[in-house]
């Protein structure tokens, strides 16, 4: 991941694989087409399985954590996109918070000399060596890989297929023989999210990736010691949970027959929610769906065939930016029900952090409550609601407020306002599904109603995490006049104890205005964003790079309380004007 991603492609079915289907075909027995000569063909385990069970292994690799943005950043060195130098002591930490496995990425590239050796530098290798040392010690399953490799100069493969073989074979010849006696918790990872630029599709992809993966199985096994039953990790095109990616895949381990052989997707959500575009706000059943889908297709396809199957990476898109992306509760009721689904269909999930989640130095979690949701996951299932937020507008009285809960197996307990529990009848009724909050309840909790967050509630439930409730006073934000331009354009805001989910950007004649003018809703962050502390709504360069000279927009603020606002701006040249609608 580490912060280079675009919009997933639309999913594409096994039929997809019919043009070209015989060369992928030839190819998986071994006999060469045109272009394809040199191929490797499948190497036979060189070794039975008798130093750590596959299926046993990925098991007990539950949960996993991922060392983003160090040893696989493209820089001089592992501190060159912003985090600390990895210590010991990280490790260490990281085990203690309840993690059993650990994936490092490694990006190779800039550390390997010219052909023919592709020599890898020295110290940098020792470097490695010494973090997955640190990581063996403290009793990690550990995955280490090839990068950013992948779009670096894998990619390049379909116009370079010698060179970039050559090139690959001997990167891993040379860890091959630097690992060859490392503990067998220690496995290798092929390739990171395999791609593939100037093909001729899909077929031709599947035929590159089969040949690297199967190169790759051929020199880890050819190389002896502990490294002809070691665990290897093969992922899909993409690491993708398509279904064509994945019987690609299958199509691979049966040509290699090897028990000792590991599955890898990845999962980033359903993506207009996972970067908040389109209207993605909401954790909603279309996002559920996109998740059971791909983690059911993954099941059928790999688990119940006796394939093991890593999650090497999962999370959200947006965190790319920030975890602000998606609204905390969201982002919770995505975890809390992902950590869920996995373990009822045995797949080993490894978090993706590049330094967002865990402090590589402080040690702590930047969102407590988030890893709090994550945590529980791994074992029990926690009850949520439709919202964590309550708002009660200032200008009216105050009225009950109802929420609908997600019990998700569990059973309502209670509701408490920090340390006291609340009185049922009296405070709240529970009826069904719905949790209503009264009206007396939240005039006493609301105080003088400045505007904000007034208290919070906690709903409780038989097992797992507290549900938090913030209830909150607000008005209809208020937004002011503003001249700037298309390289800093601030809309002034009082928001007013409200919060922003989403806007619209339409011209006159009613088409979309902006990036993505597929939808009218644009991406969080992307092209807009709050900015509570100095009172502004920001417009950015990359809104405005895609909007007409000339044009008037037409903005439509969604808040999180169901207030919407409107705002004309003008762009003409590089000056920007915006006037409340």
């Amino acid at each position: 991941m580490a912060g280079r991603r675009g919009s997933p492609g639309t999913i594409r079915r096994f039929a997809g694989l019919i043009a070209g289907g015989l060369a992928a075909l030839l190819a998986v027995l071994g006999i060469a087409t045109a272009g394809t000569a040199g191929a490797a063909a499948p190497t036979a385990p060189a070794a039975p399985r008798d130093a750590v069970d596959a299926v046993d292994a990925v098991a007990a690799m539950q949960p996993g954590w991922n060392l983003g943005n160090s040893l696989d950043a493209t820089g001089e060195d592992e501190t060159s996109w912003g985090n600390p130098r990895i210590t010991e002591e990280l490790l260490d930490n990281v085990r203690a918070q309840g993690f059993n496995s650990i994936r490092i990425p490694v990006t190779w590239g800039q550390h390997q000399g010219p052909a023919p050796e592709h020599a890898i530098d020295a110290a940098y290798l020792e470097r490695v060596q010494e973090v997955v040392g640190w990581a063996l010690e403290d009793g990690f399953y550990v995955m280490l890989n090839v990068h950013h490799d992948s779009w670096q100069w894998i990619a390049n493969m379909p116009a370079d297929r010698t060179g970039v073989l050559a090139r690959y074979e001997a990167l891993w010849t040379q860890l091959a023989a630097a690992f060859r006696d490392a503990s067998p918790k220690l496995m290798f990872e092929s390739v990171n999210e395999p791609q593939f630029t100037g093909g001729s599709g899909d077929a031709e992809n599947a035929e590159l990736l089969h040949e690297l993966n199967t190169s790759f199985h051929g020199i880890v096994r050819d190389s002896g010691g502990g490294n002809a039953a070691r665990l290897l990790v093969l992922p899909t095109l993409h690491t993708s949970a398509d279904q064509a990616r994945l019987d690609e895949l299958v199509t691979t381990f049966d040509a290699l027959d090897d028990p000792n052989l590991i599955a890898t997707v990845h999962y980033y959500g359903y993506w207009p929610f996972s970067v908040n575009v389109a209207g993605g706000t909401h954790f909603d059943e279309t996002a559920r769906a996109d998740l059971t889908e791909a983690f059911d297709r993954v099941h059928t396809t790999l688990v119940a065939r006796g394939i093991p199957v890593v999650l090497g990476e999962y999370g959200l898109l947006g965190f790319d930016r920030h975890t602000g992306t998606i609204q905390q509760g969201e982002k919770l009721k995505f975890f809390e029900f992902l950590g869920h689904y996995a373990r009822t269909k045995n797949i080993t999930t490894m978090l993706w952090d590049n330094g967002q989640h865990f402090q590589r130095t402080g040690f702590e979690w930047n969102d407590p409550e988030l890893f709090g949701q994550i945590e529980s996951s791994w074992t029990t299932r926690s009850g949520t609601a439709s919202s964590d937020l309550v708002f009660s507008a200032r200008s009216e009285a105050v009225t009950d407020k109802t929420l609908t809960l997600h019990t998700n197996g569990t059973t309502f307990t209670g509701l408490r306002h920090g340390d006291t529990e609340l009185t049922p009848g009296t405070d709240y009724v529970v009826e069904g599904d719905r949790l209503t909050l009264t009206a007396d309840l939240l005039t006493r909790l609301s105080g003088s109603r400045e505007y904000g967050t007034n208290a919070v509630l906690s709903a409780h439930f038989s097992q797992g995490v507290p549900w938090r409730i913030n209830l909150i006073t607000y008005d209809p934000p208020a937004l002011d006049a503003a001249t700037g331009t298309t390289s800093s354009f601030a809309i002034p805001t009082d928001f007013r104890g409200d919060q922003l989910a989403t806007m619209e950007a339409t011209y006159d004649d009613g088409t979309n205005a902006g990036p993505h003018d597929w939808t009218s809703f644009k991406e969080f962050d992307r092209a807009f964003a709050p900015d509570y502390a100095a009172g502004a709504t920001t417009l950015t360069p990359e809104f405005f790079a895609e909007v007409d000279d000339g044009s008037r927009v037409t903005l439509t603020f969604h808040y999180w309380s169901g207030t919407t606002a409107t705002y004309h701006i003008t762009r003409t040249g590089t000056t920007v004007t915006g006037t409340p609608a």
